[in-house]
């Protein structure tokens, strides 16, 4: 669906009563979307969907997309380069979005939430999938997935107690879960820029974005960065030093907050009419890809390149 479609889509929608608040002030400034000319519109691409996508990069041009169909199956299309793939059903009993991330050419890991909220694992290595592996746990939401290493996973979610938890592959064996405490909703997001670096977001009980990061050898306090989010964040990074984060308003457009290296932006409106969370991923220097549900439940990429 384009622009277009989504802005006819969102008339409906008014049509049959079913509104959406204006945009608050937090995400009023439009001026970074007027400068940033380089956003694809909106492209739809099918699929049924009961939760957000997910989505990871093990090449240049290479896209792995995920997500929760109506069986709670977790489904699979992927972009090689010249064209999209049907959808592969990876089966599984998972609720929620899940979560995925590449650290070696031809090789993907996914996680999700099972209806017993454990953590479950399956990965792609290069040739065939592998089962699902139960790793425990009691989420609420998430999981979400980064990796600063090959064979290095770091892995988050939202506990009973609206902690956010941590557990990590370490190229041999899991850890136990860590606490990394804050008061937080929803599914966090993750990012890993640089060896031993991690960089997490979350939306707090306030609805403002927060970001917890790891420097390789500490975790800092929770740093609020304001904004007013219904669903998010997701995260992407394609430079050293570089964060793209994503969330959904209270008008259920996408808006973009991006970190240069010294200091955070203002709030880019993208428009879009989407629910839960986005996902993002960068696979080249200036290259990032977005995707959400719509209210359709179909999937929908937008990029900037």
């Amino acid at each position: 669906m384009r622009y277009r479609s989504l802005r006819i889509l969102t008339s409906i929608l008014l049509l049959v009563g079913l509104t959406f608040t204006t945009a608050p002030a937090a995400f009023a400034d439009k001026s970074q979307a007027a400068a940033n000319s380089s956003w694809s519109d909106w492209e739809d691409l099918g699929g049924v969907l009961v939760a957000g996508p997910a989505v990871s990069s093990w090449a240049n041009n290479r896209l792995d997309v995920f997500g929760t169909g109506t069986d709670n199956h977790m489904y699979h299309k992927w972009w090689n380069g010249s064209s999209w793939s049907n959808w592969e059903d990876l089966g599984g009993v998972i609720i929620g979005n899940p979560a995925a991330v590449s650290w070696g050419r031809n090789r993907i890991d996914t996680f999700a939430r099972g209806t017993d909220n454990h953590l479950y694992h399956k990965w792609w290595n290069g040739s065939s999938w592998s089962g699902w592996e139960d790793l425990g746990g009691v989420l609420v939401a998430g999981p979400v997935v980064s990796s600063w290493a090959n064979n290095r996973l770091d892995v988050f979610g939202t506990g009973t107690d609206n902690h956010m938890y941590h557990k990590w592959w370490n190229g041999s064996s899991w850890s136990n879960w860590e606490d990394l405490g804050g008061v937080i909703i929803g599914n966090p997001a993750a990012v890993s820029w640089g060896r031993n670096r991690i960089d997490t977001f979350a939306r707090g009980t306030d609805n403002h974005l927060y970001h917890k990061w790891w420097n390789g050898s500490s975790w800092s306090g929770w740093e609020d960065l304001g904004g007013v989010l219904v669903a998010g964040p997701a995260v992407s990074s394609w430079a050293d030093n570089r964060l793209d984060v994503f969330g959904t308003g209270t008008d259920n457009h996408m808006y973009h907050k991006w970190w240069n290296g010294s200091s955070w932006s203002n709030w880019e409106d993208l428009d879009g009419v989407i629910i839960d969370n986005p996902a993002a991923v960068s696979w080249g220097r200036n290259r990032i890809d977005t995707f959400a549900r719509g209210t359709d439940n179909h999937l929908y990429h937008k990029w900037w390149s």
